[in-house]
């Protein structure tokens, strides 16, 4: 059932118009005690449908129905919406494309699908985006004017609005620093149900970036772009030891002479091999032997590929991969340098392809000084590297619950060393283990919470104000 100001539809039941704020249900007819529904221009939905796909991510791990789910018609449906859920204490969480692997985007109460909110134009070297909107939609619109986002994610299907508000990290953070380190400026609907312009220099834009919609919900951005090269030359490099493949892309990320490192470990016979995957964005012909002098693999292939077709390469096996609803406990960790070999190898030690299903083992570093948001949280390193084991594997509860514990003791590994999580899997944390993630900052942290959420409706699905 679904009920709007432009829309009225009624699918085997009667309409909604108004919210019980006592049984903590939307209801068909007005009685004493209850509270009209927002007047809104999208569509509040009741139906199966609806509440079942808002109450499922990715990951396939927590499974939360919220009671309603929002379709804006408009910025102005999620600033009323927002306004209402404060008044009466509803729990809101915002979902774009449910990419998320351990609820982070569910709600018990409202879930707001942000993907009716995903206009697009670019205005010379800024595109202004609304949250809903994907990144391969983001790049298809910016190469039309010969322009692209400085940072693409590896998965070009993730909602902007999403990555924004964890950080979002790709191989071309060497140079540019997370997407959240591309944003202009942001137009943000607080806890409290304002809708606020925000830039640089303002606290709530530092807040929100990062801030795992604890703060804000992020409606529409503002972004750099930078001109587009028509063609990446792409390097994967084998090397058959970790140590080989770190000492490699430490040479390549310090000297910036790739446009994109990443790295992967892959199965491979009597255990893992290493490679580091490179590209370098030309419009002419790149010098092969310069990008590779010191960096000498124990294998390497060389292909070219068009600009968008290489930013676009692993879409169709994420899309090829979530019909199939595999559980993925996901684990992504940023480890100071120093200690990045010796985790990683005693991780792997433990580790066998088996637990790891058919996703992969990233690995790669970035200059921590390229990171300029507050809010994400990094090791004290000149360099840091990037972990992530994106589990996808068919698995009983049992599996599942062993493999969770596993992520919980990595992640405990990672903190005794300096680390910090990336915020994007399926760790199991509490409230003391975000005061910790935060450190010295929690105070701010608080502070803001207060500020500009202080009924604590925005983002349960985080679990850092429990």
């Amino acid at each position: 059932m679904r009920v709007g100001r432009r829309r009225f539809l009624v699918t085997g039941a009667a309409a909604v118009v108004a919210f019980d704020p006592l049984g903590l249900r939307w209801v068909a007819q007005a009685t004493p005690g209850t509270v009209a529904v927002p007047d809104l221009d999208g569509e509040l939905l009741t139906d199966p449908a609806a509440l079942a796909e808002a109450a499922e991510d990715y990951g396939q791990l927590v499974h939360r129905s919220p009671r309603a789910v929002l379709r804006p018609g408009s910025t102005r449906d999620v600033v009323r919406m927002v306004r209402f859920a404060n008044r009466h204490r509803i729990a809101v969480a915002m979902r774009g494309q449910g990419h998320s692997t351990f609820g982070q985007a569910q709600s018990a109460g409202v879930v707001i699908d942000s993907r009716p909110l995903s206009e697009i134009a670019v205005r010379g070297t800024t595109a202004v985006v609304g949250a809903g909107a994907t990144w391969g939609s983001l790049v298809d619109a910016a190469l039309a004017h010969g322009m692209t986002p400085p940072v693409a994610t590896d998965y070009l299907g993730l909602s902007i609005g999403g990555t924004l508000s964890v950080g979002g990290i790709g191989g071309a953070s060497q140079h540019h620093g997370l997407q959240v380190d591309t944003v202009r400026s942001l137009e943000v609907v607080t806890g409290t149900g304002d809708l606020v312009r925000c830039a640089p220099g303002d606290r709530l834009f530092d807040a929100v970036l990062g801030g795992l919609g604890q703060y804000g919900l992020i409606v529409r951005a503002w972004l750099d772009l930078v001109p587009a090269a028509a063609t990446a030359r792409v390097y994967k490099l084998t090397y058959d030891h970790l140590t080989d493949l770190t000492a490699a892309q430490r040479i390549a990320v310090r000297d910036g002479r790739f446009s994109y490192v990443e790295g992967q470990i892959v199965p491979a016979e009597g255990g893992w091999a290493y490679v580091l995957e490179a590209a370098s964005y030309h419009d002419t012909e790149p010098d092969d032997a310069k990008l590779l002098a010191g960096l000498p693999p124990a294998d390497a292939e060389i292909t070219d590929l068009p600009y968008r077709a290489w930013l676009n390469r692993i879409t169709d096996v994420v899309d090829q991969i979530r019909p199939l609803r595999l559980p993925n406990p996901w684990v992504n960790l940023f480890l100071p340098d120093a200690g990045t070999d010796g985790f990683v190898a005693d991780v792997l030690s433990r580790l066998t392809p088996a637990e790891v299903g058919g996703g992969p083992i990233l690995l790669y570093p970035f200059h921590r000084a390229r990171m300029t948001r507050p809010m994400v949280r990094l090791p004290d390193t000149d360099l840091v590297f990037l972990l992530s084991i994106l589990r996808a594997l068919p698995a009983d509860d049992a599996t599942v619950d062993a493999l969770l514990a596993d992520n919980r003791a990595m992640y405990d590994d990672a903190v005794r060393i300096g680390g910090t999580q990336y915020p994007i899997g399926s760790i199991p944390v509490t409230p003391a283990d975000w005061q910790r993630h935060y450190g010295a900052r929690y105070r701010r942290v608080l502070a803001d919470k207060a500020t500009y959420d202080p009924r604590r409706v925005l983002t349960p699905g985080q679990h850092v104000f429990d």
